[in-house]
């Protein structure tokens, strides 16, 4: 990756901090997995030094200079050893607090007190713009609808207050004919105008057994060009991995799992609208033979 000004070559790690994750959102194939371990600091840790080896055995004259929290599982819900994590890489391996982002599904009194840390850089994996949506694909929502996660928000980032590089980040992933329409795009704006952020959308990468289909190129397009024509930042993440089952999304081994998660039936206004996307039904059988994936990033 390069800086805005196409300058400074530099390498992003992405870490998982647990094997699988409890959070079981509806188009991720982590989510599919489960919960099977917390990985400890140790081992978040030797993420990124394995990393740096790698690059110094290649002769790779390139470093790696942000960080961010968005492979395998919910990193707030291994806390201890994610805030152990970011000591350590700050302090340790002298990586900047500022290029380190911390992303969570949306785990709200994990979420205020890691703000309330300030340890790092936080981005906050939203995905819809109601509850109705919102309860189907992060089942999450159930316990912290979007009235309390975007109330805390609006608290510790308001928008009228933070400035310069000091935002959240709202990422959204756009999935074909259940959250990519315009009506979302304006709600959203909506949403966040009081909320001092960066929208970073994010294109689905599919995998086997997924009801879900990424959204049109023109779909993405008109979504972020209501930001844009706001004059609101909004960005669109590059995927990278997504030919070996490595990009946002895809990490995993379903066949780890002696109980995958399952797979939740839509709302029924939502599910008679996605007639003809297929994403209004579930694939079957929810685990197929040979499902591998590996790389990053998983469930935020």
């Amino acid at each position: 990756m390069t800086n805005r000004s196409g300058e400074n070559l530099r390498y992003t790690a992405c870490l998982s901090t647990q094997v699988g994750c409890a959070m079981n959102c509806q188009f991720c194939y982590t989510g599919r997995m489960g919960l099977l371990a917390n990985l400890t600091t140790a081992q978040i840790v030797e993420q990124v030094v394995e990393a740096r080896r790698y690059l110094a055995e290649q002769s790779v004259p390139i470093r790696i200079a942000n960080i961010v929290f968005m492979g395998m599982g919910e990193p707030l819900h291994n806390y201890d050893s994610v805030m152990a994590t970011i000591e350590i890489l700050a302090t340790g391996l002298e990586l900047s607090r500022n290029k380190i982002i911390v992303s969570t599904v949306g785990l709200v009194p994990e979420m205020r007190k890691f703000i309330a840390a300030g340890t790092a850089k936080l981005a906050v994996s939203l995905h819809a713009t109601t509850d109705e949506v919102r309860d189907w694909i992060v089942p999450t929502n159930r316990r912290y609808p979007l009235d309390q996660l975007l109330g805390a928000l609006r608290e510790s980032f308001p928008y009228d207050k933070r400035k310069g590089d000091d935002f959240v980040v709202i990422e959204y992933v756009l999935l074909a004919g259940v959250n990519d329409t315009l009506e979302d795009a304006q709600r959203l704006l909506a949403l966040t105008s009081d909320i001092y952020c960066l929208v970073n959308l994010i294109v689905f990468n599919p995998h086997e057994g997924t009801p879900f289909r990424r959204s049109a190129d023109e779909s993405v397009r008109a979504f972020r060009g209501v930001f844009l024509t706001a004059g609101r930042p909004c960005t669109v993440r590059t995927s990278k991995g997504d030919d070996e089952m490595a990009a946002c999304g895809q990490l995993g081994d379903v066949n780890l799992s002696a109980r995958p998660a399952p797979m939740l039936k839509p709302p029924d206004a939502l599910a008679a609208r996605l007639v003809g996307t297929g994403a209004g039904t579930v694939a079957t059988p929810l685990v197929m033979a040979g499902e591998t994936g590996s790389g990053c990033c998983g469930g935020n």
